[in-house]
């Protein structure tokens, strides 16, 4: 499926400061981005960097001197997500699996899935296996986790929320990959835009590794699964985040938009128990 994806962002640098920007889709075999355009006004020196862990594109930018800043990204994507049988996402012991899925069995900054163990093995442990034990806990996590903004912030963690029931995708996705850790069961956080998301933002949802696919789960379910555009993925929002500011700058307005470019989207809502997701 062929989006349109943009971004504009604007922030005010007191002083010289550098501003690190992750935007841009990653490019892969199950995403294609076709074209982009990134500019910032005033014109500033800028570098891409791709990340040695994890998925993700950098774009460096070098504020020499005070004054407004802003940025303006869009690109025309096209992505391949296809279901694929539950039969197929047989659960995959650990020394089967590979090193880069290995990393995401740990406990990071705000999915300690160390603190959970109890909890998601009494809760979720019944399972007939990973799959459904991933189903389920998404389904939990909707079910008993109220979405709504306000509430929490930059430093509630997975643990925060599973205490106090309220948060917002960054939340759901935290506490989707804990919970799938806490289980023994690879996961990492996915930063994306999503179409028909409202209001449109950058959205944030997570993939468990399952019978050798990379899973994509929304527990918001906010947002039909094929309609995601993949931007970073790692172990939290600490490493995904899309702006890490150096310096004096004041965060000012985000705008972010995603648009089909086809005749007739068919949607797909998320997981069920016969089917998962992946991009391929």
């Amino acid at each position: 499926m062929k989006f349109e994806v943009a971004a504009n962002i604007a922030y005010e640098a007191k002083s010289s400061s550098t501003l690190i920007l992750n935007v841009q889709p990653y490019k892969f075999d199950g995403q294609l981005v076709i074209k982009e355009d990134f500019h910032v006004d005033p014109d500033l020196k800028m570098q891409e960097l791709l990340s040695d862990t994890g998925e993700k594109r950098f774009q460096v930018v070098e504020v020499a001197e005070a004054g407004n800043i802003s940025i303006h990204y869009k690109a025309t994507v096209e992505n391949e997500i296809k279901a694929i049988p539950a039969e197929h996402l047989v659960d995959v012991p650990i020394q089967k699996m590979p090193v880069a899925a290995l990393s995401y069995l740990n406990p990071s900054r705000y999915c300690q899935s160390d603190r959970l163990y109890k909890f998601a093995s009494n809760k979720f442990g019944n399972k007939e296996s990973a799959f459904h034990k991933v189903i389920a806990i998404c389904d939990w996590i909707n079910d008993n986790v109220e979405y709504s903004g306000g509430h929490t912030n930059a430093q509630t963690s997975a643990y925060d929320t599973i205490t106090e029931q309220v948060g917002v995708c960054r939340d759901f996705a935290h506490l989707g990959v804990a919970l799938c850790r806490a289980l023994t069961i690879p996961a990492r956080y996915l930063t994306c835009y999503a179409y028909q998301l409202q209001p449109p933002d950058f959205h944030a949802c997570f993939e468990a590794y399952l019978g050798g696919y990379w899973i994509i789960f929304d527990a918001t379910k906010l947002a039909p699964i094929n309609g995601l555009i993949k931007i970073a993925t790692g172990p939290d929002a600490a490493d995904t985040a899309f702006a890490g500011t150096f310096g004096n700058l004041d965060f000012r307005s985000l705008d972010v938009s995603s648009r089909f470019l086809g005749d007739e989207f068919q949607g797909v809502d998320y997981s069920t128990s016969t089917q998962g997701y992946a991009y391929v």
